[in-house]
């Protein structure tokens, strides 16, 4: 089976996304100490969090396409595996 991981053809494109997130988390610690609104904070706050859970989302996108998909077509224990692992990611996502 294939070792690389299913992101890996969008590599560029989840690092471009994950340094934004990066620069988010540096203005919101810019606001608090600059003691800026907190609803203002709050909104800034509300947008990495839903800029993460689409990375997530994409992440468990490939997974499904590539490792799993890869993994059932193999069948076996594997295949079992690849898909409890995505089912608990899943649970993880949805409760977060």
């Amino acid at each position: 089976m294939d070792s690389s991981h299913g992101y890996m053809s969008d590599k560029d494109k989840y690092l471009a996304r994950l340094r934004r997130i990066e620069g988010q988390a540096r203005g919101v610690h810019r606001m608090v100490d600059e003691d800026a609104y907190c609803i203002d904070i709050l909104t800034q706050i509300s947008a990495m969090t839903s800029a993460l859970e689409n990375v997530a989302l994409a992440l468990l996108d490939d997974h499904l396409k590539h490792c799993v998909a890869n993994a059932v077509s193999s069948g076996g224990e594997e295949a079992e595996q690849k898909i409890r692992e995505a089912s608990a990611a899943v649970q993880r996502l949805v409760k977060s």
